[in-house]
């Protein structure tokens, strides 16, 4: 996308802060948490210094994203208009109205997103397989291989003037106690691909590794910058096969990239189903019996349950704003069986503490796990007992993050009659 703009004449590169991402919606969360605002504005400064060796610089406005962008378009006389395709209802939406609004603009969309191009596909994207395996498959019966990602521009064209920039007006950013490792920008996310792989070879180990709690090598931990787009897809895999080629080709090295492709399915899966991605019955229609009960849902969200592990997964996300993928799945199937409450809830808090959300991936996995989405056995539920036995057997990740509640909270607030519980 950058590449095709920079041979314009003059080039305003834009990212538009939408106040809305700091409000509560109606699943009681906000879209954007203190987390992911944080490292999204360290990947913004970043990005801006960048664009300034390259002669151009990067505009913040603050404002609702349709109206801002359709604004600065009309006042700079723009003649063509490049963005990422994303796969959200909402940024659908959004680019509506601004297409609405600007009959004469040339709307141009790039697919910097994923691994393969829509047109590459060995199907329709509406006759996307039902479930991941078949999807795999498909991809690796064809052969397809994601192309080389292209190098960076050596210049940009200059901006067209520059308008008044809109920072100070942004949400403060709140620092965290916890060193959760992740800092955002591209050149962090490279610096961290290339130690994971070529520094300390962890990759070689990855398939064994990966389902650990709480242990920062385990696992590779590019999802943060690949959900901002600090990190491309391609990249990673590119250099995932010249690990491979340079040292040792094994089964957690293709695991990794097994990785990257639930991603690229989930990236798909979002722009084939659309709003009913974020329905109650899911892409399956499955009318599945649920109810939300606001004390559960607040013992979740703040660690308080009768699940120790359960409650140290969630007190990791909220003082840091990450939770391995073995973390996310048992918390989203307490939230689902145990507690018996609407898995939009539990995504909609995903959505706000994660530093790596998004909106595919999450969405798509709590459907997964709720048994209305992709998953061709339906309803998961683990033994949240065996888990904690086998992936904490000492306690220590417990311990560490205060999962003992002192005063958990009960299921039922009332009893058969209806009269409170003391």
């Amino acid at each position: 996308g950058l590449t095709e703009a920079a041979r314009a004449d003059l080039l305003l590169c834009v990212f538009v802060v939408d106040p809305r991402w700091f409000r509560p919606g109606k699943f009681q969360s906000r879209p954007m948490g203190p987390h992911r605002w944080r490292f999204l504005w360290q990947s913004l400064m970043a990005l801006d210094a960048q664009l300034q060796m390259l002669g151009n610089r990067l505009h913040i406005a603050y404002g609702p994203q349709e109206t801002a962008i359709t604004a600065l378009c009309k006042g700079y006389d723009i003649s063509h208009l490049h963005r990422a395709r994303l796969p959200g209802t909402q940024e659908a939406d959004c680019w509506g109205y601004i297409e609405s609004e600007l009959p004469g603009v040339e709307m141009r969309r790039h697919e910097i997103l994923s691994l393969f191009k829509e047109q590459d596909l060995p199907f329709e994207l509406p006759e996307l397989p039902d479930t991941f395996s078949q999807f795999r498959r498909r991809i690796e019966a064809s052969k397809l291989v994601p192309a080389a990602p292209l190098a960076i521009p050596k210049t940009l064209p200059p901006a067209p003037g520059f308008p008044e920039d809109a920072r100070e007006q942004c949400p403060p950013r709140q620092e965290t106690t916890e060193d959760v490792g992740f800092s955002g920008g591209e050149a962090a996310a490279a610096a961290h691909l290339e130690a994971y792989l070529f520094e300390h070879r962890r990759i070689v180990t990855y398939k064994e590794t990966r389902n650990a709690l709480d242990d920062w090598p385990s696992s590779a931990k590019l999802s943060p910058w690949l959900a901002n787009g600090s990190l491309s897809p391609r990249f990673a895999a590119d250099q995932i096969s010249r690990f491979e080629r340079k040292h040792v080709r094994n089964e957690s090295t293709y695991w990794l990239y097994f990785e990257l492709l639930w991603r690229e399915y989930f990236y798909w899966y979002g722009l084939r189903h659309g709003k009913r991605l974020f329905q109650r019955n899911g892409v399956q229609q499955n009318n599945r019996p649920v109810s939300f009960y606001p004390h559960r849902f607040r013992a979740w969200c703040d660690g308080q349950t009768g699940y120790p592990l359960v409650n140290a997964c969630m007190n990791q996300l909220r003082e840091t704003g990450y939770m391995s993928n073995r973390g996310r799945q048992l918390v989203a199937s307490c939230f689902v069986n145990e507690l018996e409450l609407d898995w939009r809830y539990g995504a909609a808090w995903f959505e706000e503490q994660l530093v790596d959300y998004d909106v595919a991936s999450n969405y798509g996995n709590w459907q997964y796990l709720a048994g209305v989405g992709a998953d061709p056995r339906g309803l998961r539920r683990f033994n949240l007992t065996k888990q904690q036995t086998q992936y904490d057997p000492d306690g220590e990740f417990v311990r560490r993050w205060r999962g003992e509640s002192s005063q958990p909270v009960p299921l039922h607030t009332v009893d058969a009659a209806d009269w409170p519980i003391g």
